[in-house]
């Protein structure tokens, strides 16, 4: 049974889409702001959290920011009323793994989460290599010399992607078919942010852009 953490403020909607998570089967621990849910991050162990934004005491932006740097193997959907591209786009450059914009649909909400766990849990025996650098499908991992690269979901989903066909140039639009569920509509620069984070903790040049199409793997030897 996957376990949620669920920060939500408003008692309405935390009461009802707990219940919805429960009936799902889901195990759900619900907090109303944001110092109460890093506590429990710290002694409970979740797949997934969702997170609304403007809560009390920290906000659930700092509440991803510190579960990426404490437990990177987390899921992370945030759930909130801000629907301007800014805060999206930061959620993004903070490793969310989906976006949903207040008011939702419960059942959605849960459809977008068996979709997060399925990338995490999914198995297809395969690993790729290139020279260091290790992509284990099964871990949903990636290692360089043997040492984790504490990738997200999204940006292992990335990477897997274009080591897995190194000869194609992936535009935007087909990238966001692979890495997110065919509902989730999302602008094409949130690749470009995801390209952006996973350089920062490639140790090579392994992602090449291929000016006015798109990004193509590079095999980490210093090529532009």
């Amino acid at each position: 049974m996957a376990r949620i953490l669920f920060l939500e403020d408003e008692p309405t909607i935390r009461e009802v889409t707990t219940e919805y998570f429960k009936i799902a089967g889901y195990e759900v621990f619900a907090v109303s702001d944001g110092k109460e849910a890093i506590h429990v991050i710290d002694e409970e162990v979740f797949q997934v959290a969702v997170l609304d934004i403007m809560v009390p005491t920290i906000n659930g932006m700092e509440v991803l920011a510190y579960i990426r740097e404490k437990h990177p193997d987390m899921a992370v959907i945030m759930l909130t009323a801000l629907e301007d591209e800014q805060t999206q786009v930061k959620a993004f450059n903070l490793f969310a793994d989906d976006y949903i914009v207040k008011p939702f649909s419960p059942i959605l909400l849960i459809k977008r989460i068996e979709t997060v766990l399925h990338r995490i849990g999914q198995t297809s025996r395969k690993s790729t290599s290139n020279n260091e650098l290790l992509i284990d499908a099964d871990a949903y991992q990636a290692f360089y010399k043997n040492e984790s690269l504490y990738l997200t979901v999204s940006e292992f989903l990335l990477l897997k992607t274009l080591a897995g066909e190194p000869s194609r140039v992936f535009n935007r639009e087909q990238l966001i078919e692979r890495i997110f569920h065919e509902d989730t509509f999302v602008n094409d620069r949130i690749i470009d942010a995801h390209v952006k984070n996973l350089r920062k903790k490639l140790p090579d040049n392994y992602i090449k852009t291929i000016i006015g199409v798109g990004y193509q793997f590079n095999k980490g030897e210093g090529n532009n």
